[in-house]
């Protein structure tokens, strides 16, 4: 009796000594794969503006996996954008990021299983990770150094160990700062720093961890639902923020000489459509605008047409007539000379503005 209790003891601490920790030791350090906390992870960047003024922003809505292949892939939603000010957001999504075009960024790596072979009992190494971020329609590859820490056996998180410049010209965000310096009257540097902390889980055995490459599930379906923002209908100073923001975007085209929208035009104008539907108790003027090339007569009555040709689209998505005024200015109130090409396409635009 006593020998089976002594055996019964001892097969007791075996099975203790050789539990999930033992077992995460010999196991691949992606065993499974891995499924990022996005309420627990961290994407902020600084930006200076007036020379020597920093504010930190961050990413609410964030997503990825690392495979049981050790391919990684973060999903950013860059309409979670949050300032802290909702107005202020309204301008990162719109003027900068141009999240109705380029609704989210990608950071995909591979991470290589012999560097973390020993992570299990190290608990924390710092590794140099190749990555790619894809970014406003551009993709550029690049080094930096990370903590890779495991909290627990089930739960690791990817850090950078110092901040990480990345230069606008490089994602070619430098016509959004411009966007943004003008809107908000002040001059930003041309850099933006970037911190990070990715926490993940180790996904349950069979979950689905062991794609080849991760899947773009656990981000809500329509990317703009991300947005820091009152739900429903806006008040009045929301409404006018955003419609003075969206006329600042200059993503409202036409065929050359012409009233007709152009296709490329369709992401913003449903942004448009969205905003005005939150705001059911105003009117909405839409106002037409061209460069000088050609007659002031012909500017006049190609920027009324124009202007109709927005206020159809909108009509015609289910935004009742009456809440909409349209009006051309022609060529009388361009914002720059027309003195070259950019300029001339900065005074070709469409502007919105409440009228009750």
């Amino acid at each position: 009796m006593i020998l089976t209790r002594l055996l019964s003891l001892l097969l007791f601490v075996i099975a203790a000594a050789t539990g999930p920790s033992v077992r995460a030791q010999g196991a691949s350090p992606f065993e499974n794969g891995w499924v990022l906390d996005g309420a627990a992870s961290e994407l902020r960047y600084m930006s200076v503006k007036k020379g020597n003024i920093a504010e930190t922003n961050r990413f609410a809505t964030l997503s990825g996996l690392i495979t049981e292949y050790g391919t990684a892939q973060v999903r950013v939603l860059l309409d979670s954008v949050d300032t802290g000010v909702d107005l202020r957001n309204v301008r990162m999504r719109f003027l900068f990021f141009e999240t109705f075009l380029h609704p989210e960024a990608t950071i995909t790596a591979q991470l290589d299983p012999a560097q973390l072979s020993d992570l299990a009992t190290t608990r924390r190494k710092l590794v140099d990770m190749d990555y790619a971020l894809s970014l406003h329609g551009v993709t550029v590859n690049k080094t930096a150094e990370v903590a890779i820490a495991l909290l627990s056996d089930n739960r690791v998180s990817v850090a950078s160990v110092k901040p990480i410049p990345l230069k606008l010209v490089e994602f070619d965000l430098e016509t959004g700062r411009g966007k943004l310096e003008e809107a908000a009257n002040v001059d930003i540097t041309p850099l933006g720093i970037v911190t990070f902390n990715f926490v993940f889980d180790r996904a349950a055995s069979g979950a689905g961890g062991g794609a080849a490459v991760p899947a773009p599930a656990a981000a809500p379906a329509a990317p703009s639902s991300a947005a820091i923002e009152t739900k429903g209908n806006l008040d009045r100073e929301a409404c006018e923020g955003r419609f003075e923001i969206l006329s600042r975007t200059g993503n409202i085209y036409f065929t050359p000489a012409s009233d007709r929208l152009d296709a490329k035009s369709t992401p913003l104008l449903d942004n448009v459509y969205d905003i005005v539907s939150r705001c059911p108790d105003m009117e909405i003027q839409i106002a037409g605008h061209t460069d000088s090339d050609g007659s002031a007569a012909w500017n006049m009555t190609l920027s009324e047409k124009r202007a109709a040709s927005v206020a159809k689209y909108l009509t015609g998505k289910g935004i009742p007539p009456a809440r909409i005024r349209t009006v051309g200015y022609g060529e009388t109130q361009p914002l720059v000379p027309n003195t070259s090409a950019e300029n001339k396409a900065r005074n070709r635009r469409i502007e919105f503005a409440t009228v009750n």
